[in-house]
């Protein structure tokens, strides 16, 4: 294929190629000609263009195929246009010549054809360059189009397009000719020819004034011709033409009309006249018209009203949105004229009215909604309301009650029913569409909508009365505030009125409508109301025998009502279920007997009234199945079955009663089998199955009954087939934008489609996906339809004998019907059996016996040979399901051996189609049918059926087979791969484009093909690069094809081949190819295009977005799509795309597609993505409705701000005009998705210093926090919008700027947050959400935001925090008003989510003010330890923080009550169900009983932070809750609107307040265990972490920590619930809560000891001391029980946590006890902070024991810290010690000094414990085999020093101790490191000061001298530098030290050793100047310690001063020297030093 890529035709290797190859070489060529010939030099063209023109009309006599000739004339059409165009003229004449020649045989036919193509892509390109030969072009054209067949003609009306298209107004001469020519086209035979007519007529008319004006009654006339027979295509074609003509004259401009007299403009009446009268009369002429209706035969055929239907929605879209909008009322009452009385023909039978409705339902769904904004919407809803109510005047009023009982229903009313019908289902869809928008349209009185509709709930008709109810249900859904009010109005009315027989039916529609709407509703209904409807429906039915006149009606009223009651869901029927229960064991006889009875008592209407009771019964016992699946216990089963026999055997004597009592019971017997069979299919078979003769039999009776002469397979069979199957079936089985009535087309001409009024009880069903309204079927429909699932269900279950019989009497009755009848049979018999096999393999049962395959076999076969292509499919697919059960190979091949012989054998069409098909199908469900030879023959035998030019339809079918096999054969497909490729490519080539459905199963062939290669395609073999060149060539073919579903095959066929090859595939094409057809007038390919899209941007997200530009700016042909790329780029034409798009799934990809691209590109585009959402927000963003911001500040600069906000002026066209509300949703998202992309994206987004800096280095860079008021005005502009979706998200968007901003700086404005500045917008974003009316979710939203805010700290100052805090007081005080105050609209658990969103956000803030004072309090302190706290900025901290406090404060009263009453509101429902009897009767303090479930998630969301906030609020208290006002008595709980003890007055007068106190306790330990036991893996880890500070704040209180010391079994129950919770919890923040909770408990149970040691002392006095018994755990055995223990449990949890910190203190890990230590290492911070806590809690557990008990721990406690210490003792810079090793020293310290160690009892063991640990500290130190170890030198001295100092000396003053002790100090003196010299002389000094000598003395004596020795040799080595400056100084002070303790005979000899030392240090006055740093700071200290020194012992002193005069002088020069600089500076240098060593010091200060 490479060889192809040049300017000329390789001549060379084309000429080598075989016939096939040649094709693709040469298309392939053309493709890449048509590259590249734009980008070639003009020069270069010229040069080569005479060779290259006579390559190109060679090539049109070698018969091309329709692709390459289109390509061909393309290439010569360029070829001119930048070339010569001299020799153009010859071209065309070659051309013209070729037309005229008069050779007829088929082979000629493609050249012909070529030659046609090339004439119209000649003139479409270079046009009036070729002057005048077009008249003789057009006239040869023409002349040839007389005897051309019908590839001809459509070639020919496509050509004679271009030409128009290129010539433009200079083709008038020949307008008229082409005019008459297309005219006889668009009435073709041939489909195809007809689009291509109505595609030239359209061209035509841009030039051809006459169409529009003259005659444009005849061009109406032909266009409802061509739409008579039409298909889907041409009737998209042809409505587009009607359309636009008619738009056209309507809008012509009179200029024009002046100029040319005979033009005349035509009004909109008489335009919308014309498609009225072939919507009314269809295609008859006006004459011939007139005269059928008088003899009463005329009836339109259905494509034409359909044809009319699409052009009304073209007319009115051509002429645009704000053409609609001025002329909505006119084209409203012309639409609705169309089905009204003056119109009777079009509505004579109740079919033609159901399809005419549903038209005028799509004309006014696909305008109004499709086309209008919200507020247009708005206006066109009150444009409808006044036509309801004018037809509300024509119906006569019946003014009074009275009346009502007596009117009989008239005849003349019934004429306005239909447009009643149509004006209330257009009213319902479009409130349903606006949602929450359409508030103000329902409050308008002035419109009365819901007046309006109510009104008609009493017309006459039962159409509108349903129509009425639905509307009413969409009015609920959209609108949930009103469903309660709703149902009160109807309720109330229909209790009133329930002697009117129409009052009773239509409110009780309404009810059940409006409850039907409550699963839509989140917030739903008030729980009383099911009781109330529930009593109201056992009123109607218990009154139904009283008044015959309306019995039927109080009967279906009443089951209705019970019915839609049912779907309220489990929550609400089990209250109602014994009630239903019982209605329903009533309704039917107990026994048989008792039914033959009644058989033979009652009449006619008496049966009709028991029917339709019965089968309502039976509705509703299905709707409870069906909805409450939860309650379906056995028991409940047990209490449903008694009736059902019964109801069976009614079913048999149906037949006899029906023969008895004549026609009148025959709808309700039909609606009673349909309920019946519906309900049987929903219950286990195994609860009837003694009944399964007897419904077999029925179900027999009904598929072969004799009266259904309906043979509706176009809904029995689709389920039925598989869904791919479906598309053979050409484009009207599937999804159009036109399905709405394209359906009633498919559905045959004796049945409309389906409508409310064929089924009442459908009106509280969800309406199927993509309906607006339910449709449910006519009856005799419905019942086959469910006789055929449930015989499917029935027949898998019963005996596998009974099988045979039965097949064989099915069969027998398909012999016996001749004709129509025979195929109605056969249809219902195989959807049945098909039905049954699908049922069985879904089960793995098995099909039986031998004997039982053949009937299902002929029965099977018989239908493969059926006429009807739906029937062979469902056949197909039934043979594979049989093969499949049956399970055994030999039948199967068989099976295929049958189609094969078949195949081989017929020549027929039918035979053909239906055998292909079921080959694939065995491979389908059979994976490849085993065997090789098998899949060759198949293929081969697809293979020749697929060349079969002569029948389309076997191509088709043949290919689809094909495909299928592909798919499942996988890898044993490999040998055929080429071949097939080749195949599929020749036939794209050859196929003439008119037989798209070839195309269509070709591309299903390559789409199978390409999935199957996978990942290989990216090879680079040539065999692989052959394949692939095929696969894209095929692609390039496809794309290039006119017809829409060719085109969206070819899309996804790139789309596979992108995934596995993506770098084949030209990315920018592909775009652009995407970017044409996403605003297609196809469902089908725009869908294709979206899952295209989907996928690229998952991976190349900015290339994609930025070829789509590229090509929009590139675009030099006619594209002008619908939406404006060129502005808004992809992403915006996506948005606005999806603002159009009705179709819900492409609306799902369009938004996925979006989320895709802002993950890949926001952070990169973030400007064009934020206007983007900001220009959707902003576009409907209406501001004076608004409120507008609060301005009551005084500062200007806030002023501005409002007025930025308030004012959006924009004067510039938008990009998206009125975007509706689920799209600004959509925007308000993204908003929030940006800003956390952004958070992944780097610092700088949320730190604007660092973004302006970097903004200024690079102009291109983008940050988040320069868009902060953006972001601002955005979140406001939604949460103050009319949708309460939008405002939900406006406020999520809010809180998460909150959040994400807060602690932004204001670099300005030091001390002050970014955010500061909107605090009025934030104030003003959240006021309306607190309005009375804002419904509960919305204003839960709020508060959350509130408390985010107010805890934010972004506002510091008080006068401005009331604002919003006053907003959550007015919801406090909603709260305290009680369950009386709530609103009635919805459920009661609504207001539990606002009551509980109100105290979560309370206890936030107060959590936040709690925390914020105990911060400053530490900051006091620190303040005050460092200044005298006179700092401003301190000053204004506290304010803020108490004020917050103070605010707080004013509620906690209250707060603390409400807070407490939801604590124990969730105890309660949190315990398990077996206590479910113990629940307070009506409920807890916010919650109802009945609504429990539904609280329930409420309560979980809130729970956590409300329990630390009391917790705090407890704390704060110190648990002292006395109310002065209300005393003690009222302390036995909270006050809350509902008091939950029953006999609270008895009870109340008797706690105490201890009582109280361990209630409130017990309540919360109780929470808190329960939940830390087991947190849900989906626990919040905040919930978590509050529930711990809780705990930590609890426990900080003295009383409940004697509770917990004093109760032993309840710590360790916490102990052992907190360290499980260690276990499963990774987070360090959990974990270090835990251990502070841990250190808590222990520190109870200290406390607790030490109270009754205490005690006892006190009691036992002082003289029997040695008997007094012994405290704490072990007693006096020293044994701790595991489980029972609090040491034991304390000491697992913290082994845990070092053990994961550290594994090697784990003996198990290392091997032995005794650890081989490794390299030491340091931990995280977080490790490290947890390895502390846990080391404190260590030294604290031998408090808790008595003595024994502490000596059974000791050894545990000790191996775990000095395991610490030498696992972390790693070297630091400068001596610090980590943190790790100053807890462990710490911990040693506490252990070391214990009491215990000195206890009597326990004190020997101890002694020897700690010998040993010392021993074991010394070992760490020493080498291990040989190797010196890393262990940090001083962390071991220090550790060392610790048992020297803290311990008794008996533990240390063993001589081999002391002296291994004494030789590590010696090592260190000898270090080489200044740091651990300077430590060592540092301990050493502690050490000397020891006071017991006996401890002291061996470490003087041993180092004392050489520690002089070290001092004196520093004499004549200078300190280099600190360090070493600091070892000599601390050197001298243990010197110091050692003279002070020193027994007075040494203190001479040291005195003189010191001095000479010091004095040698001093520096006289001049070399003083220039001496360094150093030996300056050594001078001076020196000095120091020399005037100390001499005054103290002044008599060595003297004599050493004496003995060396060289000494004294140089002390006398230092002390001038010193002197003179003093009066030049004070020096605080000596301060520093004492400084550096002191704060060394505190580090260390473990002694």
């Amino acid at each position: 294929m490479e060889l192809a890529h040049s300017l000329l035709l390789n001549e060379e290797a084309y000429n080598q190629l075989g016939e096939f190859q040649k094709a693709e070489f040469i298309f392939e060529w053309l493709r890449f000609l048509e590259k590249l010939l734009p980008v070639t030099s003009r020069a270069d063209v010229r040069e080569k263009q005479k060779k290259l023109a006579e390559q190109l009309l060679s090539l049109l006599n070698s018969s091309p195929g329709p692709p390459t000739r289109r390509l061909i004339a393309k290439n010569l059409a360029i070829l001119y246009s930048i070339g010569d165009t001299l020799s153009v003229y010859q071209t065309v004449d070659k051309c013209n010549e070729l037309i005229r020649s008069k050779d007829d045989s088929p082979s000629y036919l493609p050249t012909k054809l070529a030659a046609v193509v090339c004439l119209g892509y000649l003139y479409k390109k270079l046009g009036r360059i070729l002057g005048n030969s077009f008249t003789d072009t057009v006239g040869n054209v023409l002349k040839a189009m007389k005897n051309a067949e019908s590839q001809g003609r459509y070639e020919i009306m496509l050509s004679l397009q271009n030409i128009l298209n290129g010539l433009g107004a200079a083709a008038t001469p020949c307008h008229r000719d082409i005019y008459k020519a297309a005219r006889s086209c668009l009435t073709d035979r041939s489909m195809a020819v007809r689009c291509a007519a109505a595609k030239c007529l359209l061209e035509l008319q841009k030039e051809a004034v006459f169409m529009w004006s003259t005659d444009l009654d005849s061009v109406a006339t032909l266009c409802f011709k061509s739409f008579d027979g039409s298909n889907y295509d041409v009737r998209l074609a042809v409505s587009k033409l009607l359309g636009t003509v008619l738009a056209r004259a309507v809008t012509c401009k009179q200029a024009t009309a002046s100029a040319r007299q005979n033009v005349r403009k035509i009004s909109l009446d008489e335009a919308m006249e014309l498609l009225g009268t072939g919507f009314l009369r269809g295609s008859s002429g006006f004459l011939r018209a007139s005269g059928d209706i008088l003899k009463g035969i005329s009836s339109v055929s259905r494509d034409i009203r359909v044809g009319v239907t699409q052009a009304y929605v073209v007319f009115v879209s051509t002429l645009g949105g704000q053409w609609l909008e001025r002329n909505f009322s006119a084209l409203l009452s012309h639409i609705l004229d169309l089905v009204s009385q003056s119109h009777p023909k079009a509505i004579q039978t109740q079919m033609d009215a159901i399809c005419c409705r549903r038209c005028i339902s799509f004309i006014l769904r696909a305008t109004v909604g499709g086309l209008l904004g919200e507020k247009a919407q708005i206006a066109a809803a009150k444009e409808i309301c006044q036509a309801i109510w004018r037809l509300k005047k024509v119906v006569d009023v019946v003014m009074s009650d009275g009346n009502l009982e007596t009117r009989i229903g008239t005849t003349d009313v019934t004429a306005s029913q239909h447009v009643l019908v149509c004006a209330l289902h257009e009213l319902g869809s479009l409130i349903h569409g606006l949602g929450t928008t359409a508030a103000p349209l329902l409050q308008d009185s002035s419109t009365g909508v819901l007046d309006a509709v109510i009104s008609v709930i009493l017309h006459p008709s039962i159409s509108v009365r349903l129509a009425a109810a639905w509307c009413l249900r969409c009015i609920a859904v959209a609108l949930p505030s009103y469903v309660s009010p709703l149902l009160d109005r109807c309720i109330e009315r229909l209790s009133a009125l329930k002697s009117s027989p129409d009052a009773v039916t239509g409110y009780s529609f309404a009810v059940a409508a409006l409850l039907g709407a409550v699963k839509h509703c989140p917030l739903g209904i008030p729980h009383g109301k099911g009781k109330v409807i529930m009593t109201v429906a056992e009123d109607l039915l218990c009154s139904a025998s009283q008044n015959s006149r309306i019995s039927i009606q109080r009967t279906q009223a009443g089951w209705l009502l019970v019915a839609s009651l049912m779907t309220l869901g489990p929550a609400v029927v089990q209250h109602y279920l014994p009630r239903m229960l019982l209605l329903w064991k009533c309704i039917f006889p107990l026994s048989p007997k008792d039914l033959e009875t009644e058989r033979s008592r009652g009449d006619s209407f008496t049966w009709q009234v028991t029917l339709e009771g019965r089968a309502g019964a039976l509705c509703a016992i299905k709707t409870f199945v069906s909805y409450c699946g939860g309650l379906l216990t056995d028991e409940v089963i047990q209490r449903l079955l008694p009736p059902l026999p019964c109801a069976v055997d009614l079913l048999t004597r149906l037949p006899s009663i029906h023969k008895m009592y004549g026609n009148a019971l025959k709808t309700p017997s039909m609606t009673y089998r349909h309920r019946l069979y519906e309900l049987l299919a929903l219950l286990p078979p195994k609860t009837y199955e003694g009944k399964f003769c007897a419904i077999l039999k029925e179900l027999v009776a009904d598929f072969t009954a004799t009266d259904n002469q309906t043979a509706a397979s176009t809904f029995l069979l689709p389920p039925l087939c598989h869904q791919d199957d479906l598309l053979l079936l050409g484009p009207f089985l599937q999804e159009t934008d036109h399905r709405f009535i394209e359906e009633q087309l498919l559905l045959g001409s004796s049945i409309a489609g389906g409508s409310l009024e064929y089924d009442p009880y459908s009106i509280y069903e969800k309406a199927a996906e993509g309906d607006s309204v339910p449709k449910p079927l006519p009856p005799a429909l419905s019942v086959i339809s469910a006789a055929v699932r449930l015989f499917g269900i029935i027949f898998s279950h019963v005996a596998e004998s009974q099988r045979l019989q039965v097949l064989e009497k099915l069969l027998a009755s398909i012999k016996q019907t001749k004709g129509a009848r025979q195929q109605t049979v056969q249809l219902n018999i195989v959807s049945a059996f098909s039905s049954f096999l699908k049922h069985l393999a879904s089960c793995k049962g098995s099909l039986g016996p031998e004997e039982v395959r053949r009937p299902a076999l002929t029965l099977v076969m018989g239908a493969l040979e059926s006429n009807n292509p739906l029937l062979r499919c469902a056949a197909a697919e039934s043979l594979a399901r049989l093969a499949q059960v049956v399970a055994d190979s030999a039948f199967t091949a068989g099976l295929a051996q049958v189609s094969f012989d078949k195949l081989k054998s017929a020549r027929d069409v039918v035979t053909r189609t239906g055998h292909s098909l079921a080959l694939g199908s065995l491979y389908r469900y059979l994976g490849g049918i085993g065997s090789t030879q098998h899949l060759n023959a198949c293929v081969g035998i697809l293979y020749t059926l697929s060349q079969d030019s002569t029948s389309p339809d076997v191509q088709t079918w043949a290919l689809h087979s094909l495909s299928l096999i592909i798919d499942s054969a996988g890898p044993l497909y490999h040998v055929h791969v080429e071949p097939t490729l080749s195949l599929v490519v020749m036939l794209l080539l050859t196929v003439p484009p008119a037989y798209a459905e070839v195309h269509q199963s070709l591309g299903r062939c390559l789409n199978a093909l390409i999935t199957m290669l996978g990942p290989e395609l990216q090879g680079s073999n040539t065999a692989v690069s052959a394949l692939r060149s095929s696969c894209l060539l095929g692609c390039a073919v496809m794309q290039d094809n006119p017809d829409c579903l060719v085109q969206a095959q070819a899309i996804s066929c790139l789309q596979q081949l992108h995934m596995f090859a993506p770098r084949h595939v030209n990315l920018s094409s592909l775009v652009s190819c995407l970017c044409v057809n996403l605003c297609s007038s196809y469902l089908l390919l725009r869908r294709a295009v979206l899952a295209c899209l989907c996928q690229l941007v998952q991976r190349e997200a900015a290339e994609v977005s930025e070829h789509a530009v590229a090509f929009v700016k590139d675009c030099r042909e006619d594209f002008t799509p619908d939406i404006n790329i060129r502005e808004v780029g992809l992403e915006g034409a996506l948005l606005s795309l999806l603002d159009k798009e009705l179709d819900q799934r492409l609306c799902q990809d369009i938004r996925e597609t979006l989320s895709h691209m802002l993950i890949s590109v926001a952070v990169e585009k973030l400007s064009f993505w934020l206007k983007l959402c900001k220009d959707v927000l902003a576009a409907s963003a209406d501001f004076t409705s608004v409120a507008s911001v609060d301005t009551t500040q005084e500062e200007e600069g806030t002023k501005e701000d409002d007025d930025v906000l308030t004012s959006e002026t924009d004067e510039r066209s938008h990009p998206f005009t009125n975007p509706k509300w689920s799209t600004r949703v959509f925007a308000a998202e993204c908003v929030c998705k940006i800003i956390s992309h952004c958070e992944n994206a780097g610092r700088a987004h949320f730190d604007i210093t660092l973004a302006q800096e970097r903004k200024q280095r690079d102009s291109r860079d983008d940050f988040l926090v320069l868009h902060l008021a953006d972001l601002i005005r955005m979140a406001f502009m939604a949460a103050t919008d009319h949708s309460d979706q939008l405002r939900l998200s406006g406020l999520q968007t809010l809180l998460v700027i909150v959040r994400r901003f807060a602690s932004v700086p204001e670099p300005e404005f030091p001390g002050h947050v970014i955010l500061e500045q909107y605090q009025a917008n934030v104030g003003a974003a959240l006021r309306p959400a607190f309005a009375p009316e804002t419904p509960p979710d919305v204003t839960a939203k709020a508060c959350q935001v509130c408390s985010a805010w107010i805890a934010s700290g972004v506002v510091s100052d008080l006068n401005d925090l009331r604002r919003v805090h006053q907003l959550l007081i007015s919801s406090l005080t909603k709260v305290q008003a009680g369950k009386e105050a709530q609103s009635q609209l919805y459920n009661e658990s609504a207001s539990t989510m606002e009551i509980l969103a109100v105290l979560k956000a309370w206890a936030e803030v107060y959590i936040v003010a709690v925390e914020r004072e105990k911060n400053q309090g530490d900051a006091h302190k620190q303040t005050l330890t460092i200044t005298n706290s006179t700092d401003e900025s301190y000053r204004d901290l506290t304010s803020s923080a108490d004020g917050l406090l103070d605010l707080v404060q004013a509620d906690l009263g209250t707060l603390s009550k409400l807070w407490l009453a939801a604590l124990q509101d969730f105890a309660l429902l949190t315990l398990p169900s077996e206590y479910a009897s113990q629940l307070p009767v009506e409920g807890g303090a916010f919650y109802t009983a009945e609504t429990i479930e539904n609280a329930r998630p409420h309560y979980h969301n809130s729970w956590a932070l409300i329990l630390y906030a009391t917790a705090l609020w407890l704390t704060s208290t110190g648990f002292l809750v006395i109310d002065p006002d209300e005393g003690v008595t009222n302390l036995s709980r909270p006050v809350t609107p509902t008091t939950m003890c029953q006999d609270s007055s008895s009870r109340a007068a008797v706690k105490s307040p201890e009582d109280v106190n361990t209630d409130i306790f017990h309540l919360i330990l109780g929470i808190s265990v329960e939940f830390l036991c087991s947190p849900r893996s989906d626990s919040a880890m905040e919930n978590i972490t509050s529930c711990l500070h809780a705990l930590q704040a609890f426990l900080d209180v003295p009383w409940p920590r004697s509770k917990i010391g004093g109760d032993q079994e309840l710590g360790v129950e916490l102990l052992n619930v907190l360290h499980r919770l260690i276990l499963t919890r990774e987070s360090p923040d959990i974990q270090l809560a835990t251990l502070e909770v841990v250190q808590q408990i222990l520190f109870a149970a200290q406390e607790h000891v030490r109270e009754k040691r205490r005690s006892a002392e006190v009691d036992d006095g002082a003289a029997e001391k040695e008997t007094l018994p012994e405290f704490g755990e072990g007693k006096d055995t020293g044994g701790l029980v595991p489980g029972k223990s609090l040491v034991f449990a304390t000491l697992e949890l913290c082994v845990c946590i070092l053990v994961r910190q550290l594994p090697q203190l784990n003996p198990k890990v290392t091997g032995s006890p005794a650890v081989k230590a490794g390299k030491p290492q340091l931990l995280s911070e977080s490790g490290s902070k947890l390895v502390a806590a846990a080391l404190v809690i260590l030294s604290d557990i031998p408090s808790v024991c008595s003595p024994e008990g502490s000596v059974s721990v000791l050894p545990t406690i000790l191996y775990l810290i000095i395991g610490v210490l030498r696992e972390t003792a790693v070297k630091l810079p400068d001596g610090q010690l980590p943190l790790t090793v100053a807890a462990s020293l710490q911990a040693l310290k506490g252990i070391l000094s214990s009491p215990m160690a000195r206890a009597e009892k326990s004190r020997t063991a101890w002694t020897e414990l700690l010998r040993s640990a010392l021993v074991t500290v010394l070992d760490c130190g020493d080498p291990v085999d040989g190797a010196q170890q890393e262990l940090d030198e001083v962390s071991l001295l220090t550790g060392i020093t610790v048992f020297i100092l803290s311990t008794s000396p008996e533990v240390t003053t063993i001589e081999c101790l002391q002296k291994r002790c004494i030789e590590k100090f010696k090592i260190a003196l000898d270090s080489k490191d200044p740091v651990v010299q300077l430590k060592c002389y540092q301990l050493l000094l502690s050490i000397f000061q020891y006071p017991n000598r006996a401890v002291s003395y061996p470490y003087i004596h041993s180092l004392a001298p050489s520690i002089v020795g070290k001092l004196q040799e520093t004499e004549k080595t200078k300190p280099e530098n600190s360090a070493e400056l600091q070892v000599i100084q601390e050197g001298i002070k243990v010197v110091a030290a050692l003279i002070a303790i020193a027994e007075e005979e040494h203190r001479a000899y040291l005195v003189a050793c010191l001095l000479p030392l010091l004095i040698s240090f001093l520096l006289d006055e001049n070399s003083l100047g220039s001496a360094t740093n150093s030996a300056r700071n050594l001078h001076e200290f020196a000095l120091q310690n020399v005037m100390q020194i001499g005054p103290q012992y002044s008599s060595v002193f003297k004599k050493v001063m004496a003995s060396s005069p060289t000494m004294k002088a140089r002390l006398e020069s230092a002390v001038k020297g010193n002197q003179e600089s003093i009066k030049v500076k004070t020096t605080p240098k000596h301060a520093k030093n004492p400084g550096k060593s002191s704060s060394i010091q505190l580090k260390t200060n473990f002694f």
